[in-house]
């Protein structure tokens, strides 16, 4: 069983970004996923359209138009980018001003699925919508506008 914290990355007026770090890890799941691609020539334009994206989500809010639903029907699982892309980042879109992003990787089948590293980051997405879910339905944590109260020092056991 792994331990993890919602981290606070980045706001705007019209919408906050946080991310996922596990109790092991010196990086957060976002972290790992920029570093990861960061300096790949051959995914150069598919990781700026990512980072775009997340710009304009910030700049905008963290509305259903730019994201490719993933995951179940049932969860917020979502992923960058909505146009045609072999890179994806996997997102909980929480409102319309919150957003909770993951990791991701090159999608090279028709699905994630098909690819061990990419089901694994929405598995752990998936938990981690119900886990957030629940804390929302107790009461300890709250959703205010573009901030998770009660979040900071919240454990989640996935």
């Amino acid at each position: 069983m792994n331990n993890a914290k919602i981290k606070f990355v980045d706001s705007t007026d019209k919408a906050a970004l946080y991310t996922i770090i596990f109790e092991k890890d010196d990086l957060s799941e976002y972290e790992k996923f920029l570093s990861k691609f960061r300096y790949d020539a051959e995914l150069k334009r598919d990781y700026q359209v990512i980072l775009f994206a997340v710009r304009q989500i910030l700049d905008n809010g963290v509305f259903e138009r730019y994201f490719r639903p993933e995951g179940k029907m049932r969860d917020r699982v979502c992923a960058l980018p909505v146009t045609k892309s072999k890179l994806r980042l996997y997102c909980i879109r929480l409102s319309d001003k919150i957003l909770i992003v993951g990791n991701g990787g090159v999608k090279n089948g028709k699905t994630y699925q098909e690819n061990p590293e990419l089901n694994g980051y929405v598995v752990d997405l998936q938990k981690f919508d119900k886990l957030i879910d629940n804390e929302l339905k107790n009461g300890s944590i709250s959703i205010e506008e573009t901030a998770i109260k009660g979040i900071e020092n919240k454990d989640f056991k996935l």
